[in-house]
């Protein structure tokens, strides 16, 4: 009997479903006491996470037992894979698990920001009737979507983006532009310049790695198609926030919705209130009902196969 420690959330009945079977630990705070995790993580044959714990250093030096760390998500960038992977202990992501929810929440960011109009209920409550300065919103058929990044999420975006009518275009560095993926898909394939001139929503599904970080940078902020979207599900540290917040300031930008930030919790910070068409949201793309329910369920199944 293996033991099994969780130190963030999980769907209860995939908790239950690998108790029945070997020693559990399940505490969703256990993020936020790293001595404590330390000292259960020296006695733990497997590891289990999200974004939060950072597995690294001292954990990674405390896991002394451990074969096997499940990822609640398919980020790796809080894990040191590499010191892992040469210790013999793998990784496991819940790739794929998340996409259609991300995928949702891209397609709901572009429609709403495009759109312009939905942040005017207080107004019209008020008595208000904004309806000449509300009337130049855009639709979403037509529209060209690009999607940095294709693999499971950017794909599934890609199809309900066409669904609705509009036009993709990809840019993935790791795959050659022939490769069969675009043609199954029906995506145009570009390099990241033309993407960043011919896109109306620019959407990132890229991971954190030394050549994606401040992929977008004011430079290349600025190389974006006037009045364009940017949407970043990826990494904070991929795009440059302040520098968002001054094009959508100037007006360069059309809108941004950013889910994931440098450090997290975001800070207070004066600088972000009431920039315009900007939409803050604390790293929950990735999270419904559903696929909550999917990615605890697939690194469940897929621990308790590692462990048979």
């Amino acid at each position: 009997m293996a033991r099994i420690v969780i130190s963030e959330f999980m769907d209860e009945r995939a908790v239950a479903q690998l108790a029945a079977a070997h020693e559990v630990l399940y505490d969703p705070l256990l993020v936020d006491d790293m001595p404590r995790l330390i000292t259960e993580a020296q006695g733990a044959d497997v590891l289990i996470v999200r974004n939060r714990t950072q597995v690294r250093n001292a954990l990674l030096s405390a896991l002394d037992r451990c074969k096997v760390i499940g990822r609640l998500g398919v980020g790796l960038d809080n894990i040191d894979v590499a010191s892992y992977e040469a210790r013999g202990i793998r990784v496991i992501p819940a790739s794929g698990a998340n996409a259609q929810s991300v995928a949702e929440y891209v397609m709901t960011s572009a429609m709403v920001l495009l759109r312009g109009i939905y942040a005017s209920t207080e107004v019209v409550a008020a008595g208000q009737w904004p309806r000449p300065a509300l009337s130049d919103g855009r639709e979403t058929a037509g529209q060209t979507l690009g999607i940095i990044g294709f693999g499971a999420i950017g794909q599934t975006t890609a199809r309900l983006a066409q669904a609705l009518g509009m036009k993709v275009i990809a840019f993935d560095a790791m795959l050659a532009a022939d490769a069969t993926v675009y043609a199954q898909t029906g995506v145009r394939c570009v390099n990241l310049d033309a993407l960043l001139a011919a896109a109306d929503v620019v959407t990132l599904h890229v991971p954190l790695v030394d050549t994606t970080r401040s992929l977008f940078n004011a430079a290349r902020i600025a190389t974006m198609k006037p009045g364009a979207i940017l949407i970043n599900t990826s990494r904070g540290h991929i795009v440059d926030l302040p520098a968002v917040v001054a094009a959508l300031r100037a007006g360069r930008l059309g809108g941004a919705a950013i889910d994931v930030f440098d450090v997290e919790p975001l800070q207070a910070s004066d600088w972000l209130q009431d920039c315009p068409r900007l939409l803050l949201t604390p790293h929950v793309s990735g999270l419904s009902v559903e696929a909550n329910e999917r990615v605890s369920f697939m690194i469940a199944d897929k621990i308790l196969e590692h462990l048979r």
